[in-house]
């Protein structure tokens, strides 16, 4: 149970806040590069840790997101004429370029100065992995990007999505790394669904109440979720936290799988989820070449974009419909009845509430790795907040080279070291020989 302060500490991103201090010595991802299709296209509105920011791509191709209030008098940049290497504002027609530097002023006589005094909030963007990451930290010159794998891959190998989520990021994160609800939350109850023996699934079916294993690591923390195999073997799922609000789950075979998924809060009650991944089928591979990454969208119907700040990548299935639940479905197919895994998820952590309070909950021994997940991220807010001190991530982007997913091993072998390779995106480690 966690202290109202820590809970505060926790869940409080805004500007001002602690966690949003933190999170802003990173780089965020922002918006899809497809969000902003053509140079001097129509201007896109972003909220980021509570901060309303207009993004816009220039007539260069350059990506510029700057505040969205004009430092003039205060008009929305949103309605900006995006012209000639610049936004600019529609009242008075002062002009902006993506570094927020005024560049004209046309309502002032051509011999004053004054547009050279004048500087917009700017925040520096670059793009990678068909995403638009922006730094809005207290840098000069920012950090190096996260080496994540699954956002440098090639566009006909790469699967991008993103959905908006109406809870608080903290709550998003905290069921990624929750693995026995996987067994509940997403189970196929329908008779005819028979998993093959000797399969990652089968074993999960078999066994709902994994034993953990819990490690910090200078990313963040890593667990092992184990279950009884075949005699003197172990199923393990492995999944990965990386500061500040990164996920690695454990769904492929632990050395094969490029994932990374990512919880941006845009403020306190709404968060965006991000997925990285490869794609691994090469007819599927084969299809999207050509197609723009982002050509698959997300798990689920999705809702079209509108222009507010909450108007992009909303599924179909939320809230208001009850996330299309069939109760028939639940009686004799599904768990839940809600179609779809990710429309699960979401449904449960929106269901606690924009903010849930945890001084309500309940720990038991399947909660290790949301525990340890909370203790790295106090740890890192306060060293922070106290004493400036800086995760290591910050500055030492290799620290996220690392993989998750699913191994056999021998009971009783220890498993960071058996899988440090594997970990490492070496040789996988799906078997092992059983005497």
């Amino acid at each position: 149970m966690l202290s109202a302060e820590d809970n505060e500490l926790l869940t409080r991103t805004g500007p001002g806040t602690p966690m949003g201090a933190l999170m802003r010595e990173y780089w965020i991802p922002a918006l899809m590069s497809a969000e902003l299709p053509n140079p001097a296209g129509p201007p896109v509105r972003v909220r980021l840790l509570g901060e309303d920011l207009i993004a816009f791509r220039d007539s260069t191709g350059r990506v510029g997101l700057v505040g969205n209030h004009c430092p003039h008098r205060g008009a929305s940049l949103f309605f900006g004429r995006n012209e000639e290497g610049g936004l600019r504002c529609v009242y008075h027609g002062w002009k902006f370029d993506t570094a927020g530097r005024c560049v004209d002023m046309p309502n002032e006589p051509p011999e004053n100065n004054f547009k050279d005094k004048i500087r917009h909030t700017a925040y520096p963007c670059v793009e990678r992995g068909g995403a638009i990451w922006t730094y809005m930290g207290p840098r000069n010159a920012p950090p190096p990007l996260p080496d994540l794998a699954a956002t440098k891959l090639p566009n006909q190998r790469r699967l991008l999505w993103a959905a908006l989520r109406s809870c608080n990021w903290a709550q998003g994160l905290e069921g990624e790394v929750d693995t026995s609800h996987f067994g509940f939350l997403h189970a196929i109850i329908d008779p005819s669904h028979r998993p093959t023996p000797g399969t990652f699934e089968y074993y999960m079916v078999r066994d709902r109440s994994p034993r953990y294993a819990v490690a910090e690591t200078e990313y963040g923390a890593v667990y092992g979720a184990y279950r009884e195999a075949e005699p003197g073997a172990h199923y393990w799922r492995i999944a990965q936290f990386l500061l500040p609000f990164f996920t690695m789950v454990p769904t492929g075979v632990l050395g094969e799988q490029t994932i990374v998924r990512a919880w941006v809060p845009l403020d306190d009650e709404h968060t965006m989820f991000w997925h990285f991944s490869e794609i691994t089928d090469p007819a599927e591979a084969k299809a999207r070449e050509g197609r723009p990454a982002e050509f698959l969208v997300g798990r689920g119907e999705v809702l079209p974009n509108t222009s507010d700040w909450l108007g992009r990548w909303r599924l179909a299935a939320n809230r208001e419909n009850d996330y299309r639940i069939d109760r028939a479905a639940q009686r004799t197919r599904s768990y839940t009845g809600i179609p779809g895994i990710h429309v699960q998820d979401q449904a449960i952590t929106e269901s606690m509430g924009p903010i849930y309070d945890r001084r309500e909950e309940h720990l038991g021994t399947s909660d290790t790795m949301v525990i340890k997940v909370r203790q790295r991220l106090l740890s890192a807010v306060k060293a922070h907040r106290d004493r400036g001190e800086l995760p290591p991530t910050v500055d030492n982007p290799r620290l996220y080279d690392v993989r998750s997913g699913g191994v056999i091993l021998k009971q009783g072998e220890d498993w960071l070291a058996v899988t440090e390779r594997a970990r490492a995106g070496g040789d996988p480690g799906t078997s092992v020989a059983v005497d």
